[in-house]
């Protein structure tokens, strides 16, 4: 198996400069249940964009609508400039690789790479050739003959993809599709996908409701709730300056501050966000906080180890409770009941909107 993977050729892009994926006003309601409500998106040329959400938060479904399986109530989808709101599936220029990956038990890895060209009636040679292309790509050189019963389940998910970019599409779609691998797997796997699209160099949008995923391999994030975008923005932007309350809890691991607790510790009211690894931890409880710090001090209500990190939850003293993260080489093996210091830099701690 080779280490560099032959990049698939692709088409040079559009040169209008339109986004890959426009949306406006998208809505899509299924009876009294309106599961998009009002999306407005712009995916580029090239990008590895992730839809990040809980279940039922309407990814999914925009992505359908993208692939042209659902037509929505109101608004429009645009591909890098037209507009293909009312297209069926086969007239978009985009392919789509589901979780379970829908391979054919029959056919060979190379057989089910080949299939959509053979409904293309594309010469049997040619399809041959470029099946190996894309197995190549996927790192499957040499895996042409064996059976899906003969992959792993990391190399069948690699065929999915594979034959998903045989057909040189502008866009695809990625419907959790990491959800059926074990953990190792899983992690070894957003490498490959990360390296992949920048192989092959088109846009992939790839849903997820795992925030480890969409910040490991993305571009750009959308984070989904009850039907709406909640935030846009890179790993870092939404990982470290949430938009939301809803954001800040879900993307990560992060801590709230409100009320009497935010005004004690912060001397200001408001929802105040800080991600629990960015705190320290101390038993000098008397030790004011350097300048530039905040500190508070509190009770430990829980500890647990888990190997790199050990969590710890405490109980503030001003009232509510905070998380932290201390990495495993510096803890101080703090008991629960045992009092603590807690402190942080002050632009680590940042407002987050109310919810309205």
């Amino acid at each position: 198996m080779p280490n560099q993977a032959t990049p698939l050729p692709t088409e040079a892009p559009p040169a209008t400069g339109e986004p890959a994926i426009r949306l406006r006003g998208l809505r899509k309601e299924f009876g009294p249940v309106r599961a998009v409500d009002g999306v407005d998106l712009d995916i580029g040329a090239g990008e590895f964009f992730a839809m990040l959400g809980p279940s039922g938060s309407g990814k999914t479904t925009v992505l359908r609508t993208i692939a042209g399986f659902e037509l929505p109530t109101a608004g429009t989808v645009e591909l890098a400039g037209a507009d293909v709101t009312h297209l069926p599936p086969f007239r978009r220029d985009v392919n789509t690789v589901f979780q379970d990956y829908a391979l054919f038990p029959h056919m060979t890895a190379g057989q089910n790479v080949e299939y959509g060209l053979r409904v293309k009636r594309v010469p049997k040679a040619r399809r041959r050739e470029r099946a190996l292309e894309a197995l190549d790509t996927v790192r499957l050189a040499g895996y042409a003959g064996r059976s899906p019963a003969q992959l792993s389940g990391g190399q069948r998910q690699r065929v999915a993809l594979a034959r998903a970019l045989v057909n040189r599409p502008k866009v695809l779609l990625l419907d959790e599709p990491l959800g059926a691998l074990d953990l190792k797997l899983r992690l070894d796997m957003q490498t490959e996908l990360k390296q992949i699209q920048r192989d092959v160099g088109i846009t992939f949008v790839f849903v997820t409701h795992d925030q480890d995923e969409a910040l490991t391999m993305s571009d750009r994030i959308a984070v989904f709730n009850a039907g709406r975008i909640e935030q846009v923005g890179t790993p870092r932007e939404v990982y470290e300056r949430p938009r939301s309350a809803f954001v800040a809890g879900f993307v990560g691991t992060s801590n709230l501050l409100s009320g009497r607790a935010a005004e004690a510790v912060l001397g200001r009211p408001g929802v105040f966000s800080i991600r629990p690894e960015k705190i320290r931890l101390d038993g000098d409880l008397g030790r004011e906080a350097p300048d530039g710090e905040i500190a508070a001090t509190g009770t430990v209500a829980n500890s647990v180890y888990a190997g790199a990190t050990v969590r710890y939850e405490v109980a503030l003293d001003a009232g509510g409770q905070l998380a932290v993260l201390v990495p495993n080489h510096t803890d101080q093996g703090f008991r629960a009941a045992g009092r603590v210091r807690l402190t942080w830099r002050k632009e680590h701690g940042f407002r987050v909107p109310e919810a309205t």
